[in-house]
């Protein structure tokens, strides 16, 4: 079946143009003007604005953490990324201590495949570092997967000594590594102060303070001067601070490549909410913390500057439930909030609407930048002749608010319940399947596993 798209704006990153898109077989065959083929079925979306489908390449579904699961395995979590406009999620898929990075990606197969309402990728968190790990890693970044995750703080952090052997290891293969960035000695220093000097950790108001944002600059600071010595570029993820963002510029004027991810969370939710009574609070609880009302001027600045590359959810959801387990130990809540549903509208809203961000910068940290930096362009992030006819249809004039009972996430609160929005997915083609209208799933478990590996000939 060929469909053909009729009087749309296709949103670019060179601009907005009113280009016609026929599709067959889920793939793009035209793009042009005043398209017309006799057995095509026509979609009208006159007024509307056509953009490539997004991509949250951050993302924690069926996660197990602190004793628990993420409220979201990867069927409704996925739901929520199609309902929102994101056609590929780019989910973690961890090496526990003692596993091969094969068990890893078999491990991660199993929760996601069959699973999926949207395409999806893996990234590998690297837990486990020894030689034949390293020896494994170059079939892996050759079939299957170019990008990998390195944490400086939990139980799964690695040392310096193994951060520059893991960098050097990528640089020879082509691959690239995202680095959660904390002190993992200043947030157990501050843990253990809190308690001592209160006698509990109960009040959530006290937990931004156990995660300063001078840990998060100094670990990005030792981050860089790690990837400055092995001389390959790295990946800063979930940027929260103005302290942070400095450490970056510092680097990148020098001489360094450094690539930046943001949330939206850190863009349009702040530190205040730890305030909230009644363990409100605790729905708000991500690492790093929400931040100042200033930090998040100087994200938006960085995003209209073009700075920072991408913005992805960290979507790892939990219940009001599971977030109870920090009722008498705000430490003990598991960290993480929802996103995927969101991340696009709030994008639109509090960037576009507001003056922020222009349309083309928002297909950049949505759609072109993610499938470039992640080896899944141009299949992903373009709406060109041969690309995977993944197409969100916006409407730019429909009005809606943010409920919990109206959300795909399988949690029982919406963290920005209320917000008003304009501008929304009115229509989510993946491969040329509508799959989502209007935040409600037409089609489910449609999605495919896509490879993001690097040939040695693209190195």
């Amino acid at each position: 079946m060929k469909r053909l798209f009729k009087g749309g704006r296709i949103v670019s990153s060179s601009g907005i143009r009113q280009l016609d898109i026929l599709v067959k077989g889920g793939k793009i065959l035209a793009v042009g003007e005043e398209l017309a083929f006799r057995d095509a079925a026509i979609e009208d979306v006159r007024g509307r604005l056509l953009f490539p489908g997004f991509i949250d390449a951050h993302t924690h579904m069926a996660l197990e953490v602190c004793n628990t699961v993420t409220a979201d395995k990867f069927d409704t979590g996925t739901k929520a990324e199609a309902a929102g406009g994101t056609t590929c999620i780019i989910d973690f898929a961890t090496q526990y201590k003692g596993e091969s990075l094969s068990q890893a990606l078999a491990n991660w197969h199993r929760k996601a495949d069959g699973q999926c309402s949207c395409d999806y990728a893996f990234h590998l968190a690297l837990t486990d570092w020894n030689e034949d790990v390293g020896r494994e890693l170059e079939e892996i970044v050759k079939n299957e997967i170019s990008s990998f995750k390195l944490y400086m703080t939990y139980d799964t952090m690695v040392d310096d000594k193994t951060m520059y052997e893991v960098l050097s290891c990528l640089k020879e293969l082509g691959g690239i590594a995202g680095v959660h960035c904390e002190n993992k000695g200043i947030l157990d220093a501050r843990l253990e102060e809190v308690a001592r000097q209160k006698g509990n950790r109960k009040n959530v108001e006290d937990y931004p303070w156990t995660r300063p944002p001078e840990a998060e600059a100094e670990a990005i600071s030792r981050l860089l001067k790690i990837a400055k010595c092995v001389d390959t570029p790295v990946i800063v993820v979930h940027l929260s601070t103005a302290q942070g963002y400095e450490e970056i510029l510092r680097a990148r004027e020098g001489g360094q490549t450094v690539y930046v991810e943001t949330c939206p969370q850190y863009l349009v939710m702040d530190e205040s909410l730890y305030a909230l009574p009644e363990g409100e609070g605790r729905k708000y609880m991500i690492a790093p913390p929400l931040r100042t009302k200033s930090d998040q001027e100087v994200l938006w600045m960085a995003l209209d500057e073009g700075q920072i590359q991408t913005v992805s959810t960290d979507h790892c959801s939990f219940s009001l439930a599971q977030k109870s387990a920090g009722k008498e130990d705000f430490s003990c809540t598991p960290c993480g909030m929802p996103g995927g549903e969101e991340r696009p509208a709030l994008l639109y809203q509090f960037g576009v609407n507001e003056g922020r961000i222009t349309l083309e910068q928002m297909c950049q940290y949505l759609s072109e930048n993610p499938a470039k930096l992640y080896h899944l362009y141009p299949q992903k992030g373009t709406l060109s002749p041969g690309s995977d006819a993944d197409i969100v249809v916006w409407n730019p004039e429909t009005e809606w608010i943010m409920t919990r009972e109206a959300q795909q996430a399988n949690i029982d609160y919406c963290p920005m319940e209320g917000t008003r929005i304009k501008g929304r997915a009115e229509k989510v083609f993946l491969r040329g399947r509508l799959v989502a209208e209007n935040g409600q799933i037409i089609e489910e478990n449609t999605g495919c596993y896509v490879r993001h590996g690097i040939h040695p000939e693209e190195r």
